[in-house]
């Protein structure tokens, strides 16, 4: 458990949320049944339909031809009317306005107000988040342009990776090597290291082990926890690296199964422990799809959805053995796969069929007597976890596609968390999905060989509020919170009747997102930072790293780079030269050098930096834990180049006037400026001496 656990502060956020969920459920099921009936009462934050649309709108209308399945249950998709709320084209007060012409009214609010422009959204990219998108910008009354933009759009949505398009400005919802971090291998390697640190608080994935690199470190520890505990029969599941929705994955029950003998010739994988005890639900195996949304990198955000997906397997779960390994639907939870099951349940229902929603599931522990605010918790930890764990080389990757100082768009992504619950309700880790797929829509055979795309009601449920990550990234947010408190304020005591305006017009100018419901994502990152801030030592190696890299774009250390690191943090000794140094440099990085991510340039890659690291803190602080010798190495370090950035800041204030503060400079003229200083020394060593002699020095 963690120091200052978080359990009890992250279960209050939960509290209530079984409840909400079946409420919202019940009342979203009432409002399918009958959304035009007579008498129905209106509910709070959503804008409720006046008429049944005649038909879908015009590609004029949307700015593209294609058009979701059929309209959102909560928007009504007629043509907007001039009054009362503004248009496209209209002022708040309901007149026509062209270029250079605002409503002539006295209040300068109204003009201000007639002024902001919809957000830009280029969805040229989006692919298979397509409709749900396409929803989510029409509740949102924003500008989409399906075909591009030739001028820079505000946010840029793409299907796969960062690099669909270039893209020099706004915002982009996807970060730089995020597709190549979540890989079974990189993900794989990434929590390892947080499990040398933190091996209990990083239980919750698998024991994992790379081939081909690490198969005969497999068949030796198989062996050695089999002679130690000859009843022990366990199964292993394969998942090769470069796989997706299920393709390539089988279970096998020993090292020498000759299926992995074929993988080891063919493409890389992971092996790790199958969960045998899984939690079931009428019978059956179910794992959960949560979307966790990665704000920003630096400062670290992170939210979660409050509802999620429940995919089921299609054959009843028995555990696995010789005659049952190759039951795929019984032992693999991929929608993809279970789809083309015979057993497979398409259902209209949130809380049947053979994809739900997370919360009708935690409903049904709740009924029978489980904490699901117990179980909340541990996923929201697993998350923060998991995300501190990947976001050390994530910086990496940033830095190198948008260096400091250099323009580029802001980075923002949601993934997809596979989730499998224990018999005992403890989340594991199953993998974490860079791309999750947004469709809202399942293919539904006819008759034979005819098929037609049907909405699911599930998916558009979960998946279109996922969206609302929109809202969260807003660039005119700000803008118009502040347009709206001045309109507000005035208005409300404003006695000139001339100047009134109708209150559903004053309603709208005062909120314009009053019509949509509540986003569903809330905040767990900074929100609970103190209870998770401890773990994230390998990010501030990173930061560590990035400082020396030298050349902006980089992500590999050269041998100078690293020499620099070494003296300016004074680690050298009698009992480590700089020789000695060389050659740990040469040595972690040859061994690397075949298993880095990124081929682009030779030298020490973050992970083999983070090795290193570690070689040089067991040296030094020989009797502590690993994660404590780690803390203090780190401590040690960032004392030493804070005493350089202070003679550097000393020496710029009393020299000329052009001195630049600390962590201005460029990576590679920090390098410069710290090794110039070790060789020849400050020539303001007097009064860079004054001023850190209050210091407390590390050993």
């Amino acid at each position: 458990m963690l120091p200052g656990s978080p359990e009890r502060e992250l279960t209050a956020w939960w509290e209530a949320e079984a409840v909400d969920a079946a409420k919202a459920q019940a009342a979203k099921d009432q409002v399918r049944v009958d959304p035009g009936a007579a008498g129905e009462p209106e509910r709070k934050g959503e804008e409720q339909p006046k008429e049944p649309a005649p038909g879908p709108p015009s590609a004029a209308e949307e700015g593209d031809a294609r058009v979701p399945p059929r309209p959102p249950r909560t928007v009504p998709v007629s043509r907007p009317k001039p009054a009362p709320a503004p248009a496209q084209g209209l002022c708040p007060h309901g007149k026509s306005r062209s270029k250079g012409r605002s409503c002539k009214r006295s209040s300068n609010r109204s003009n201000e107000y007639c002024s902001l422009r919809p957000v830009t959204v280029d969805s040229s990219k989006a692919r298979t988040s397509l409709d749900a998108l396409k929803i989510s910008i029409r509740q949102l009354k924003w500008k989409e342009f399906p075909f591009g933009r030739r001028l820079p759009c505000d946010i840029y949505w793409h299907g796969v990776s960062f690099h669909d398009n270039d893209i020099f400005s706004g915002q982009v919802n996807k970060f730089p090597g995020m597709t190549e971090m979540v890989r079974k291998i990189t993900l794989s390697r990434a929590v390892r290291i947080m499990q040398n640190l933190f091996p209990e608080e990083y239980n919750f994935y698998p024991r994992s082990w790379i081939l081909p690199d690490e198969f005969q470190l497999f068949v030796a520890q198989v062996r050695m926890v089999k002679d130690g505990d000859p009843s022990w029969k366990p199964t292993f599941i394969v998942k090769p690296d470069s796989g997706c929705q299920g393709d390539g994955i089988y279970l096998i029950k020993d090292p020498s199964d000759i299926r992995l003998a074929g993988t080891l010739q063919s493409r890389p994988a992971v092996v790790q422990e199958y969960i045998c005890k899984p939690l079931l639900i009428d019978k059956l195996k179910f794992d959960i799809r949560l979307y966790v949304l990665l704000k920003s990198l630096d400062p670290l955000e992170i939210y979660i959805a409050k509802d999620g997906l429940s995919r089921f397997c299609t054959e009843p779960y028995q555990e696995p053995s010789p005659k049952n390994l190759h039951h795929i639907f019984m032992h693999l939870t991929n929608y993809s796969l279970n789809i083309h099951s015979g057993n497979f349940v398409h259902s209209d229902s949130a809380s049947t069929g053979s994809k739900r929603t997370f919360s009708s599931i935690l409903g049904r522990l709740s009924a029978k007597g489980v904490d699901i605010k117990k179980v909340w918790s541990d996923i929201i930890s697993l998350v923060i976890k998991t995300v501190i764990a990947l976001t050390p080389e994530l910086k990496v990757f940033y830095q190198s596609d948008i260096p400091a100082g250099r323009p580029g768009p802001t980075c923002f992504q949601i993934l997809g968390f596979d989730i499998l619950l224990m018999k005992n309700l403890k989340p594991i880790l199953l993998e974490v999905n860079a791309n999750p797929s947004m469709r809202i829509e399942h293919e539904q055979e006819l008759s034979p060989g005819v098929f037609e795309n049907v909405p699911s009601l599930v998916d558009e449920e979960v998946k279109v509020a996922v969206i609302d990550t929109l809202r969260l990234m807003d660039p005119l947010k700000k803008k118009r919170e502040n347009q709206s408190r001045q309109l507000g304020k005035p208005l409300a005591t404003e006695e000139d009747p001339a100047d009134s305006e109708p209150p559903d017009a004053l309603a709208g100018n005062a909120n314009p997102e009053a019509h949509l419901p509540s986003i569903c994502l809330k905040q767990v990152f900074p929100k609970y930072a103190k209870q998770f801030n401890y773990l994230r030592l390998v990010d501030r190696m990173a930061n560590l790293f990035i400082r020396f890299l030298g050349i902006k774009g980089t992500m590999k250390l050269g041998p100078t780079g690293f020499r620099t690191f070494i003296r300016s943090c004074r680690l050298s000794s009698s009992s480590l030269s700089m020789a000695a140094v060389d050659i740990l440099y040469i040595d972690i990085t040859r061994r690397w050098s075949s298993m880095t991510v990124d081929q682009r340039d030779s030298g020490m890659c973050l992970q083999a930096f983070v090795e290193a690291f570690f070689y040089l803190a067991q040296r030094k602080f020989k009797m502590l834990p690993l994660h404590e010798q780690v803390a203090s190495l780190i401590d040690l370090c960032e004392y030493h180049l804070s005493l350089l950035d202070e003679k550097r800041l000393v020496c710029g204030q009393s020299g000329t006037s052009g001195g630049r503060p600390p962590h201005s400079g460029t990576p590679q003229e920090a390098a410069s400026t710290a090794q110039l200083t070790e060789s020849h020394g400050p020539p303001c060593t007097n009064s860079a001496h004054k001023l850190s002699r209050s210091r407390h020095a590390l050993s």
